[in-house]
């Protein structure tokens, strides 16, 4: 394609981009969610690609979600910022596209705040405008080896972010700092220095910026892991108050694109302090979720909650084969939203991380596992489907003495996903090596996946959410988090609790059957 002609489809786009975009407010209709491999109670799009969550916000009543988008294909390309609502971050509703590439590039990732002082200047006395910060990302300047094609511009909304207006001095933030990858601005307001914080991902640290109204910034500082070369994204610096306690300190969360905890792509976080100015790490780097399937992982801005709880969601795939993977129509989900708490041991900071409890609205049959010795395996059977379900269990670590336990998801064909637990390790692993049919990605299938955890006596409570494709782990009150997708022929219709060398001691636990957002009941 020659240049003039590119340069003739760019104008074309600012034109477009220059105007309000406008939307009625009206979901996007799909008439076909019932695909193979469609989640049931996870957020996907109607079709077409995916990846990381942006500009997410609460207001007035509704809980927004935008994300990275490219309607017109199911692998990665010229990316756009499509959205989606919630009442409650359960029952979502998709939403027109809101972001459209323009003559200054792609629309990358960032971020969105309620900007009730009107510090911006695009509201008004009667109109709280929305602020989006995004990382433009030129095409052109890319394939030339140019070091400076993404930098940071502005959108506003004056009608709860249902359409939006570029700002004409797009855009607000250069990149001068000589390195390329420059991007994913995430904005939270510092109440003690009145300003706005921007943290932003400079290839292998995340960089500091100030300003008092979204318009003109200035550099600040930066924080890094010495000798560290892997690639960080989305960041999201943010305080929170202990948990029953309180003091405050601030998470520093950044997405890592190489060397996750299980190979390719994760979230990690760091916890210390934020002056205003620098951040102060007072931990290591440590795993948000030790799966391979979360990534990308930010939060609400103005979430109606108390000052010891974060509201946040990540992308439910991982770079390795995102584009790989056999869903045909649309590609991606989202993780379920989870609500963030800060907790300490002695001189250990740390987060846990639940699923939000209005998912529990979805839950509909009810069957109870009562306490039992388990030396072999046993089939758990009920009134639930496998494929669509939530699972709660408690076992009994000091009368446990098998060194080797765990649940098996299955179907017909033979397909499994097996999750396996090693008190003698202090150690959890996920295999989905013989999850489905091979073919589509060698790195899929690399595995079994580990853990850490920590299983020294007392009582172990698991919790886990099955939905069609994906499982979502969460251990010791949400201490560890694990987020594995899978592909399996047909539906896991199975399920059994097993132990080998010993007895596995069950003090009871509950599956729950869950109905899906969109109407769709149990069967």
């Amino acid at each position: 394609m020659n240049k003039a002609f590119i340069l003739i489809v760019l104008l074309l786009l600012s034109f477009y981009s220059c105007k309000e975009i406008p939307n009625d407010g009206q979901a996007l209709k799909s008439d076909n969610f019932t695909e193979t491999h469609r989640p049931k109670f996870h957020f996907t799009p109607a079709a077409a690609w995916m990846n990381d969550p942006n500009g997410m916000y609460y207001l007035e009543g509704t809980y927004h979600l935008s994300y990275q988008y490219y309607p017109d294909s199911t692998v990665w390309g010229p990316m756009h910022w499509g959205h989606a609502s919630s009442k409650d971050l359960v029952s979502w509703e998709e939403q027109a596209v809101i972001l459209y590439p323009d003559s200054l590039g792609y629309i990358f990732s960032g971020s969105a705040v309620v900007d009730t002082q009107n510090t911006s200047g695009f509201g008004s006395k009667d109109s709280i405008p929305v602020v989006a910060a995004f990382t433009h990302h030129d095409p052109e300047g890319e394939q030339a080896g140019s070091q400076d094609f993404q930098y940071q511009s502005l959108a506003y909304s004056i009608d709860k972010g249902y359409s939006w207006t570029k700002y004409e001095g797009n855009p607000v933030l250069k990149n001068n700092t000589g390195i390329r990858d420059f991007r994913d601005p995430k904005l939270i307001w510092h109440s003690e220095t009145s300003q706005w914080i921007m943290a932003l991902a400079v290839y292998d640290r995340v960089q500091f910026y100030g300003s008092v109204n979204l318009k003109q910034w200035q550099y600040l500082s930066e924080f890094g892991i010495e000798g560290d070369t892997r690639l960080w994204e989305c960041p999201d610096l943010f305080p929170l108050k202990i948990a029953d306690g309180e003091e405050t300190k601030w998470v520093l969360i950044v997405s890592i694109q190489q060397q996750g905890p299980n190979g390719g792509t994760g979230t990690s976080y760091f916890i210390g302090d934020f002056d205003g100015t620098t951040f102060t790490a007072e931990t290591n780097q440590q795993w948000l979720d030790w799966g391979a399937d979360n990534y990308a992982f930010v939060t609400w801005d103005n979430a109606p909650l108390d000052q010891s709880r974060r509201l946040g969601i990540g992308w439910m795939s991982n770079w390795q084969y995102a584009q790989e993977v056999p869903t045909k129509k649309w590609r991606s989900a989202m993780t379920v939203p989870r609500e963030l708490t800060l907790h300490r041991d002695d001189d250990r900071y740390y987060l846990k991380s639940l699923p939000v409890e209005a998912l529990r609205k979805l839950r509909s049959t009810k069957t109870n596992i009562p306490p039992e010795v388990i030396s072999n395996e046993k089939e758990l059977q009920g009134n639930f489907r496998v494929s669509q379900s939530e699972m709660e269990l408690l076992i009994d670590l000091d009368k446990t003495t098998s060194n080797e336990f765990g649940i098996t998801f299955y179907n017909e064909e033979g397909e499994a996903l097996k999750v396996a637990f090693y008190p003698g390790e202090n150690m959890m692993q996920v295999d989905r090596q013989q999850s489905g049919p091979e073919g589509f990605s060698d790195a899929f299938f690399k595995g079994p996946h580990t853990a850490p955890l920590q299983m020294q006596g007392g009582v172990l409570d698991l919790q886990f959410l099955s939905d069609v494709t994906s499982l979502e782990l969460f251990a010791l009150e949400g201490a560890l988090n694990f987020t594995d997708i899978f592909f399996p022929s047909s539906p896991y219709s199975r399920l059994k609790v097993w132990s080998k060398q010993g007895d596995l001691v069950l003090k009871g636990g509950t599956v729950y059957g869950l109905n899906s957002f969109r109407g769709y009941p149990q069967p």
